[in-house]
């Protein structure tokens, strides 16, 4: 369809071969159509109500701008370079079904990533970049791995021997996938990193992408970083995604646990990024301190009974996603030692109570 379209350019004398020749060419194209679509037909006839919204893609032209829209999303981040994968798909991805992968979930896995993912730009032998995003855990954790692999439908699992009986798994996600899928998927949705260290590795690959940059040598020295307009704790919390980004970064970085003098704790530590750390303490709505560790590490921790059902109140009661993984066995368990204590039992822990 966008080639039938894309191709009218040709009748211009002269200049009409070099234009559809030109991918940026198609791509404004394109994307000027979609604009022209929606101010003029989409809003007036949608606002009117002059269609059923349920029925809308009955109609040729609904189902053109859904095409129109897909093709331009699925090209947001760049032009795959021939370099940067190979290897033929074993399948071809349904771009409907990727773009219908629950808000909550991607909202889970950013802060997941956030906490044991990471975006490698390295170079090649041959000198070209490679972009992958890995996500590491503990070998127990494999189910969730694939969990995750399920329900994305790219990047491949890799299992690492035990050493010291701490078996490693990750997930890693090549350089054509991110640029053809998972990117643009976080674009469409308007999701980002939060902790600094992801955010400057997620801005260079799509600075990388963007500017079709594919040789190592050709990466500048200084790279502009976007601007996430995030300059309070209250700018974390007011994210719509913020509630299930801290479920993801709880199952990466988070722990429940009871002290030896029997006090429960919830405690989340990553490296200093003291605004995000205050968000936590607005989120779980607690005057607790921010703890610093090692001076390399910020540490949020509570234990009273008021703010631990407040914890209990945000992953049992909130409707947020849910735990996954072993950290969710350790949630379950961590729950089940309250309930044992005198000072915690009379806490709620169930909605029946």
């Amino acid at each position: 369809m966008a080639t039938v379209i894309t191709n009218l350019l040709s009748a211009i004398p002269w200049l009409g071969k070099s234009l559809v020749e030109s991918i940026y060419i198609k791509e404004l194209f394109l994307i000027l159509l979609i604009v022209l679509i929606n101010n003029i037909y989409l809003k007036e006839i949608i606002n009117s109500n002059m269609i059923n919204l349920k029925k809308r893609k009955n109609f040729l032209f609904f189902k053109l701008l859904d095409y129109l829209n897909s093709w331009v999303l699925f090209k947001t981040v760049g032009i795959v370079s021939p370099h940067a994968h190979k290897k033929e798909r074993n399948k071809v991805i349904d771009k409907d079904k990727f773009l219908n992968i629950p808000y909550s979930f991607l909202s889970m896995l950013i802060g997941l990533i956030d906490g044991d993912g990471y975006i490698s730009i390295t170079k090649t032998p041959k000198g070209y970049i490679r972009v992958n995003l890995i996500i590491s855990l503990n070998i127990r954790d494999l189910p969730l791995l694939e969990y995750i692999k399920s329900i994305l439908e790219i990047g491949n699992i890799y299992t690492y021997p035990k050493v010291k009986e701490k078996g490693t798994c990750k997930l890693i996600i090549n350089s054509t996938d991110l640029k053809e899928f998972f990117f643009p998927l976080l674009i469409h949705h308007n999701l980002f990193f939060l902790t600094n260290s992801r955010q400057k590795q997620y801005d260079k690959a799509i600075f990388l992408f963007k500017n079709n940059i594919n040789l190592y040598s050709e990466i500048p020295s200084n790279i502009p970083l976007i601007n996430y307009r995030l300059s309070s704790a209250e700018d974390y919390i007011n994210l719509t995604f913020f509630n299930n980004w801290v479920v993801g970064f709880t199952i990466a970085e988070g722990s429940f646990f009871i002290k030896s003098n029997g006090d429960g704790c919830f405690q989340l530590r990553q490296r200093l990024d003291l605004l995000l750390f205050e968000a936590f303490k607005l989120r779980f709505q607690t005057s607790r301190k921010i703890g610093l560790d090692q001076v390399l590490y910020n540490q949020f921790s509570v234990s009273s009974k008021a703010d631990i059902q407040k914890v209990i109140n945000f992953f049992s009661f909130s409707g947020h996603h849910p735990l996954l993984g072993y950290p969710l066995l350790n949630y379950e368990k961590w729950l089940s030692d309250l309930r044992a204590t005198k000072r915690y039992k009379n806490l709620v822990y169930s909605i029946n109570e």
